[in-house]
């Protein structure tokens, strides 16, 4: 751990805190989303249109942190926005208000997610760069694995009250953001980003779609299980288990 510096580990904490809420939520939310309403198209829509804003957003905000020369404002705004909109979907039923809300969740991570990983690389040396990504990932992985197992916990107690899931979610969220206010700026000058487009830019759209197509089955799959009448808990189960996997 001597090669893990203090903003590696607040990092990692923040990462932790964060998916730890976001993973509360990710298995119940197509089932939520059908209990206020919602048509499977309209699930559907949702969340292409929530993955879509976190993929595309996260190249441009990457681009501004480096031309700005600043790290740490969008690593905390965007952990701020995402914390904000979970209890959000919970105070409002009405599509607009949820729409807006979900896509304010993937917006916070598409503003946070180059200005993070550019402050974990230069924590890291070229001989350190595994460790530290590592040790950072292996951190977020683990509240993929909190996250479901709480929310199983809270369900096995209380089923199918899923609103109130929201609203825990929101206390590992807000200590995620407080942690992120312990994060110093480096100094280092503003670099001028090149206005062409290449080969690679396309090469990571495509593949960020092709992520996407893949996303989508895990909430089908979930709503899938309810309507079939299966057990519930079976699908809680199944996200705790393939994040010890991953």
């Amino acid at each position: 751990m001597k090669n893990i510096s203090r903003t590696v580990w607040i990092l990692s904490l923040v990462s932790l805190f964060t998916d730890t809420a976001s993973e509360m939520l990710y298995p119940i939310m197509p089932l939520y989303l059908k209990t206020i309403g919602f048509s499977i198209v309209l699930i559907g829509i949702l969340e292409g249109v929530a993955e879509a804003t976190a993929g595309l957003s996260k190249g441009y905000f990457g681009r501004w942190s480096d031309a700005s020369g600043k790290r740490v404002p969008f690593v905390q705004l965007g952990y701020a926005l995402s914390s904000l909109s979970r209890p959000m979907m919970a105070v409002l039923v009405y599509p607009l208000w949820i729409f807006s809300a979900r896509t304010l969740d993937r917006f916070g991570k598409g503003i946070r997610t180059g200005a993070r990983d550019a402050m974990l690389s230069a924590e890291a040396t070229p001989a350190t760069k595994g460790e530290v990504f590592g040790f950072h990932r292996s951190m977020d992985t683990l509240g993929a694995v909190f996250g479901p197992s709480l929310a199983l916990l809270y369900l096995y107690f209380y089923p199918n009250d899923y609103k109130t899931l929201f609203y825990i979610a929101f206390v590992p969220g807000l200590l995620a953001v407080f942690a992120s206010f312990l994060l110093k700026e480096n100094n280092r000058a503003p670099v001028k980003a090149a206005s062409r487009v290449s080969l690679f830019s396309f090469w990571a759209i495509g593949n960020r779609v092709r992520w996407l197509i893949d996303r989508w089955s895990w909430a089908y799959w979930c709503l899938h299980c309810s309507i079939a009448a299966m057990c519930f808990c079976c699908c809680k189960r199944v996200r705790p288990a393939s994040a010890i996997a991953w």
